[in-house]
């Protein structure tokens, strides 16, 4: 069974956005999917209270760093939205989970700089081989120059990026509804569904 972890240090990056979406993705394809929120915020646990119950099931379940993850019987992917701030002891529970990490950012120095050293912690922590890691970018605008040196800068990284995921309002009003990108008509959303399928096969490859 898959653990899916979002993760990212800083706040604001997008953490939440990408593990409903993650969550819709995989139910969506027909896996009985559990999404975990270890962020004291509980955004996904809200947006999940809004979700729509004739969709594809996505469970939830509360969880914290010092509990033992038990998903629901039957589940066969999970995905832990994480709060900002996570090192130390919290980082180490999570990551004694999960099997893939997901760190979303966007162009902005401060993240650039978050995600640095939250790459080199990972890196040092003793289940590093035992973990495949990926980025997002989020919020990405093109022929921009902080969208540039995003680029550049990740290229300079030891972790694939997984995907580039634009600025656009879809997932705002998406999210408001409970909704992930698969939950409404392809033609609204087909170029953000164009940019999520290299995420795709790195989920499932």
């Amino acid at each position: 069974m898959p653990v899916i972890v979002i993760a990212n240090p800083k706040g604001g990056v997008g953490k939440s956005t990408l593990a409903t979406n993650v969550a819709g993705c995989l139910a969506h394809a027909g896996h009985s999917v559990m999404l975990g929120d270890v962020d004291r915020q509980q955004s996904s646990r809200q947006w999940l209270a809004l979700r729509p119950a004739h969709l594809p099931r996505i469970q939830g379940w509360d969880v914290n760093a010092e509990q033992v993850l038990r998903p629901p019987r039957g589940v066969t992917h999970v995905v832990l939205d994480t709060p900002a701030g996570l090192h130390d002891k919290r980082l180490d529970a999570v990551l004694r989970l999960a099997d893939k990490v997901l760190i979303p950012l966007q162009p902005s120095l401060f993240d650039i700089q978050a995600t640095h050293a939250f790459v080199q912690e990972l890196q040092a922590h003793r289940r590093a081989g035992e973990i495949t890691v990926g980025l997002v970018g989020m919020r990405v605008r093109e022929n921009t120059l902080s969208n540039e040196q995003l680029h550049h800068y990740l290229s300079t990284l030891p972790v694939p990026v997984a995907a580039w995921l634009r600025d656009t309002q879809n997932y705002v009003q998406l999210a408001a509804r409970g909704l992930t990108l698969w939950d409404v008509a392809p033609s609204r959303v087909q170029r953000d569904l164009e940019q999520w399928q290299p995420l795709r096969a790195w989920l499932e490859p």
